[in-house]
């Protein structure tokens, strides 16, 4: 019998309170909730950790062993969840070797195209015409110059194996020693240790060598001739005999081989066992192009295959959309008896280029290094892969596929999901952007507020049962009945009154060279499609330009121009995780645990017990939990089953021992305290004020008062920060600065509201006031049409029609954007601020 439903009972997994809940099956069900509410709870703990579970468990013990599990759910039952994949909210950033074709597998097509189609060219340098030979595994004939030999196998077009360039092994760069690290200060002399390889790598009396070579080692490297230079750094490697100073200052005769500067950073290369040794290595190395195959990655030969005229380095060079137009047009020339398998091959690469056409994907090409591309750009790509080959029954957890779209790029988006669900499967997605909610066919709303405040649902139904739902939070933004700007926003004639930042950029991967006016002391949004030029602009030209003028030192080769009066501090606000493991947790970032150890301490109990504030280190203090050493987690080996991570039965998580029970301040013990949330840790310590250290009680209250200002009063304090969202993360790196001048100081968002309900919005709006309020310029790269439509002033970006790269589209106020007939953004805010 067909059960049109996964039914869900008892779910506690997290801040979930005991939810019951029927998840239609067939259907695209959205969950929707402020952050923190319990949303990737049920999406991810619950409904896609019981999917993939129970999949896998159908698997064999040894195949199970190899693949990551999901620990059972903590749910009373779950009925009727069908297998599941999920697409999670970040993608993994690809290696050097991943590019966009081979990351979406259209380059294995085109390598077959080649192998089977392509004009060979003979050893002698002849072109020869396509052949079925090819395919047969028969050798090729030269008609010019009767020359044989076999053609070459897709793998052979492969720079990750057969096809690489010898030169950089497929790579496409090579580093190379960078001479002016070598000799950093030429103002000194040899005898006063110039070469800095030389001293790095213990061989600081090379310069003895170098004088019975000729070089004068007494005087400033600058005054130095031309040749002497030349043999500090491409000597020979001679042997002369020489007296080398010990330690205890003797003398002692050694034939020692000149090592000149060059080769001294060669053999540390060759020598080096340890990351920390490559370190201190990469200083002397350069990165730059493979001078044998231009960076293509390919060896000659590979190269040499053409199709269409071109060669394959060439045609990956070429957009999607410019691509997919001339590979018909090639195969339609090709002879008659070639058109069947090149038509076969061509089906398979126009299968997949599709999906991301749909995506919005048509501007990149397949040369693209995929470690290049945004992360709504490895979404969609990861979001292509999964469809490549068509599905049914499956359940698709989505985490926040809208991340890094741009409102045109969400079409496709719909369009994919509307396909999949026709294909016969159902997805589950989590989301914040409203024009995704909407096309929702059933949706759950928990809350109503975050952590121990959220896990309840306060709405579901059809969408317009979640419009007429007085309890709904998410009603009046679907209907866009709620008040959207919020900010006093400057007038037009006074955008620059506190100045301007002035930028000029040369031409930058597929971005065209930009000029740029940003006004000083107010709220600039860069918007535009993903791969327009919105990073490269500002996280690949602003900063790195107004940090070099900074420190004092020489420009980006990229920027061409910039004009900052008075800047003195900028500062980047991304979205990467805070903290690599769990032992960074919201007490230790935001220094509440040093102040909480200081009080601890000083209590009448500690002293007896000869306690000092390191024994209340969760890290490395005496009080630790001896189970888990202090990580709240521990990790049980299963024999032939996958380890299993869970939490401390000991400590239960919270990361100390009994001990530390004992010593209580308020009648809380400081595992009592890491287990508050923020909001709740600010009411006890206010009410403590006057039991206590009030230097270190005031502090906590401060700096806890900063995140719960910021919007983060339901996180715990022992939060696990590599655990947070990317705005999460966003603010609490910020929470430092908030309260500061911060007059002559710029700050870069990276799409801040990541992971943001749009109540979060507006209290990210908050933030950004307050930073301006105190004199700061606020720069941000945003696709939210809400802090879009906030700004004082905006940049819209796209891509061209002819493909030449990124350009600026629009600029101005949101009236002036809206009026543009050039930006991609426009009729979006159009119909938002109507």
């Amino acid at each position: 019998m067909y059960k049109d439903a996964i039914l869900v009972r008892g779910a506690k997994v997290h801040n979930l309170k005991d939810i019951d809940i029927d998840i239609p099956l067939g259907k695209i069900v959205a969950i929707s909730g402020v952050s923190g509410s319990g949303k990737s709870s049920l999406a991810l703990g619950v409904l896609y950790a019981e999917g993939s579970r129970r999949y896998l468990e159908a698997l064999s013990t040894y195949t199970r062993r190899r693949i990551s599990q999901s620990e059972k759910s903590n749910v009373e039952s779950i009925q009727y969840v069908p297998a599941a994949l999920a697409l999670h909210q970040r993608p993994n950033v690809p290696n050097i070797r991943s590019t966009f074709g081979t990351s979406t597998e259209l380059l294995n097509s085109l390598r077959l195209l080649y192998s089977r189609c392509g004009n060979y060219i003979c050893p002698n340098g002849h072109v020869l015409k396509p052949s079925l030979n090819i395919a047969r595994e028969i050798e090729l004939e030269c008609e010019v110059c009767g020359e044989r030999f076999f053609g070459l196998g897709a793998e052979e077009y492969a720079f990750n194996s057969d096809g690489a360039c010898p030169n950089c092994s497929g790579t496409g760069i090579e580093r190379v020693i960078d001479d002016l690290t070598l000799v950093p200060d030429e103002e000194k002399t040899l005898e006063e240790g110039a070469v800095e390889s030389w001293n790095m790598f213990g061989i600081s009396w090379m310069y003895n060598l170098a004088y019975e070579l000729g070089v004068r080692v007494d005087v400033p490297f600058k005054e130095l001739s031309d040749k002497e230079k030349d043999i500090v750094y491409n000597g020979p490697s001679v042997k002369k005999y020489i007296n080398i100073p010990s330690k205890n200052g003797k003398l002692f005769e050694l034939n020692a081989e000149y090592r000149n500067a060059h080769k001294a950073v060669e053999e540390a290369l060759k020598n080096a066992k340890t990351e920390k040794g490559l370190l201190r290595i990469n200083k002397y190395l350069k990165v730059k192009e493979c001078g044998e195959c231009h960076g293509t990655r390919l060896n000659k030969r590979a190269n040499s295959t053409l199709l269409g005229g071109i060669n394959i380095s060439q045609a990956s060079k070429m957009t999607l959309e410019d691509l997919v137009k001339w590979i018909p047009k090639v195969i339609n020339d090709l002879p008659n008896e070639m058109q069947e398998m090149a038509n076969n091959i061509a089906e398979e690469f126009m299968d997949n280029a599709n999906i991301l056409l749909d995506l919005g994907l048509s501007y990149i090409s397949l040369y693209r290094p995929s470690n290049t591309l945004s992360t709504g750009e490895l979404q969609r790509v990861q979001l292509a892969r999964t469809l490549r080959n068509p599905t049914t029954g499956v359940l698709y957890v989505l985490d926040e596929p809208s991340i890094g779209l741009h409102p045109s790029n969400v079409d496709g988006l719909i369009a994919v999901m509307k396909r999949l669900i026709e294909d016969g499967n159902s997805i589950i997605l989590v989301d914040h952007d409203v024009r995704i909610l909407k096309v929702a066919d059933y949706m759950v709303e928990l809350g109503p507020y975050a952590g121990y405040n959220g896990g309840n649902i306060i709405a579901k139904g059809k969408i317009n049962e979640i419009i007429s739902n007085k309890d709904s939070l998410i009603a009046k933004f679907l209907t866009n009945e709620e008040e959207i700007i919020i900010r006093n926003k400057s007038k037009k004639e006074d955008l620059f009154e506190y100045g301007s930042i002035e930028l000029s950029t040369n031409e930058i991967h597929n971005v065209k060279p930009l000029d740029v006016k940003i006004p000083k002391g107010k709220l600039t949004v860069v918007s535009g499609v993903s791969g327009s030029g919105k990073t490269t602009l500002l996280l690949e030209s602003l900063y790195p330009a107004v940090k070099s003028l900074i420190n004092g030192e020489s420009l980006p080769k990229t920027i061409k121009n910039i004009n900052v009066e008075d800047i003195g501090k900028i500062d980047l606000i991304d979205s990467v995780p805070i903290g690599k493991n769990v032992r960074s947790t919201v007490a230790t970032y935001s220094g509440v645990l040093d102040d909480l150890r200081k009080i601890f301490a000083k209590l009448d109990i500690s002293k007896e017990k000869a306690l000092k504030a390191a024994d209340f280190s969760y890290n490395t203090g005496s009080l630790r939990c001896p189970t888990c050493n202090g990580t709240g987690n521990i990790s049980m080996d299963v024999q032939f089953l996958a380890d299993i991570e869970i939490v401390c039965p000991d400590c239960n998580g919270l990361r100390y021992c009994d001990d530390a029970g004992e010593i209580r301040l308020n009648n809380l013990s400081i595992s009592d305290i890491m287990a508050l949330t923020i909001d709740e840790a600010i009411d006890e310590f206010v009410n403590m004020e006057e039991n206590g250290d009030k230097s270190s009680l005031d502090k906590i209250i401060n700096k806890l008062g900063k995140l719960s200002n910021l919007g983060l009063g339901y996180l715990t304090i022992g939060e696990a920060t590599p655990s947070l969202s990317g705005g999460e993360a966003q603010r609490l790196k910020l929470a430092s600065e908030i309260g500061k001048s911060q007059k002559n100081s710029i700050f870069i968002f990276d799409e801040p509201s990541i992971g943001l309900h749009p109540l979060d919005v507006k209290v990210l709006l908050s933030v950004f006031q307050t930073l301006i309020d105190d004199g700061a310029t606020v720069i941000v790269i945003e696709h939210d049409l809400d802090i879009i439509s906030n700004a004082d002033y905006i940049i819209d970006i796209g891509i061209d029609e002819n493909h030449f790269g990124g350009e600026i589209l629009a600029f101005g106020t949101l009236e002036d954007i809206i009026e543009s007939k050039d930006s991609l953004t426009a009729k979006y805010l159009k119909e938002l601020n109507n």
